[in-house]
């Protein structure tokens, strides 16, 4: 886990955790790469976009989803498996584009196809109740930027994906012999998605492990409103599953409190820059923060600085580690604790939950490590108790509190 809750260099926490970090990284020019990256330790991981066609869903034997690569059309050419070998790219005109949600990772393309058979319609296939298996029902064809056209059947689901694929050849006006594979979910234990290139018959790794990122840079397909609702490509950041985001316009220090905390994958997305026509030239909106809160509960107030676009895939922002802002912290065990108002004046309200019979301990410590005053909480239940702060001086402080062999600390400001 990525915690930096836990009591480590007490002393200097409060001195670094606000401390505001600038980040540079690159798609590459024309957005050769996916880029991913960790707020919790300042680490990115790329990933060259054109070598995956098609992302397997692996968290589990009843998680089932599949994502097409942003740079491939998606088609649903027939809802009819026996039409596998009439499948003809001169009818293009007549299939159906299908496209990745861009706020749900699970939602991918080949599930927004047909099959809605209830109950078990899956978009690509259908789950049947006599040896839960999901077997596939459409024909789809995947269109290259190249226009290399490539059909493709699942066949079945079960703890894996086994599906067959041929590739179009212009000049004969044939398919290739069908090539037949397995993707297992037990491939990449560590990882969402499980990738496969058809290009080139192989399993890939196209994403660092499940706990080494927060948010994605790569293009995809949204919604946007050009006069009329239109699906275009954007390049733009996406959030890890298991991360929240809220975005707030602002000035100053900010504050994560009373923020509005959604799943939705791209809440980031892309609205932080706009093209200037003008200028031939990406602006960044200056006022647009945004709050990471990791699977930890860590939060990171993000603001883009700059953004170059194709020509070089560049961009940059500061982040700052605002955890120790929060005003709550849960604990593992489901204890829970938080303060008001901070900064403070004469005295604080010390709001806290314990759920188990153990010690409950609150202390503050200044800057240089001399603790100037610490008590102990009841235990066993909801609180909130008056701590009195008035004979501090007016500074920074760090005020830690713990709960069995738990702890977190936070910075107070007294005025």
């Amino acid at each position: 886990m990525k915690t930096k809750l836990l009591f480590i260099a007490l002393f200097s926490i409060a001195l670094i955790s606000n401390a505001q970090q600038a980040v540079n990284l690159s798609m590459g020019a024309e957005y050769t790469n996916e880029v991913f990256y960790d707020f919790s330790e300042n680490e990115s991981y790329s990933y060259t976009a054109a070598d995956w066609d098609i992302a397997f869903l692996r968290t589990s034997a009843t998680s089932i989803g599949l994502r097409i690569n942003s740079n491939i059309e998606l088609f649903e050419a027939s809802n009819d498996e026996n039409d596998w070998a009439t499948i003809d790219v001169a009818n293009e005109a007549n299939w159906t584009q299908l496209y990745n949600s861009s706020e749900d990772w699970y939602d991918g393309a080949f599930s927004n196809a047909s099959e809605n058979t209830p109950p078990f319609g899956y978009g690509w296939g259908i789950y049947d109740l006599g040896d839960h298996v999901v077997y596939g029902t459409i024909v789809f064809v995947l269109k290259y930027e190249d226009n290399t056209y490539r059909k493709f059947f699942i066949e079945q689901y079960a703890a894996g994906y086994t599906f067959k694929y041929a590739t179009w050849d212009e000049s004969t006006s044939t398919w290739s012999a069908d090539v037949i594979a397995t993707v297992s979910n037990s491939s990449n234990p560590d990882r969402i998605f499980n990738y496969y290139s058809l290009k080139n018959d192989t399993e890939v790794v196209a994403e660092p492990a499940t706990t080494d990122w927060d948010i994605k840079f790569t293009q995809y397909y949204t919604e946007i409103n050009m006069g009329t609702p239109v699906i275009y490509k954007v390049t733009g950041a996406l959030q890890h599953p298991d991360v929240t985001v809220a975005e707030n316009v602002e000035t100053g220090n900010g504050d994560p409190n009373n923020q509005t905390y959604i799943s939705e994958i791209n809440t980031i997305g892309r609205d932080w820059k706009s093209y200037n026509m003008g200028a031939n030239a990406y602006d960044v909106a200056p006022d647009v923060y945004y709050y990471v809160k990791d699977i930890d509960n860590n939060v990171y107030r993000l603001h883009f600085t700059s953004f170059d676009g194709r020509s070089t895939g560049n961009l940059s922002f500061n982040v700052e580690d605002v955890t120790s802002q929060l005003s709550v912290t849960n604990f593992d065990n489901g204890d829970s604790f938080g303060f008001y108002p901070n900064p403070a004046k004469g005295q604080i309200e010390i709001l806290y939950e314990n759920k188990i019979s153990t010690d409950v301990n609150v202390a503050i410590y200044s800057m240089t490590g001399q603790k100037v005053l610490e008590k102990e909480l009841k235990n066993d239940g909801f609180y909130n108790q008056k701590l009195d702060i008035s004979h501090l001086n007016t500074g920074n402080y760090v005020i830690k509190f713990s709960t069995g062999n738990q702890s977190t600390t936070k910075k107070l400001i007294v005025q």
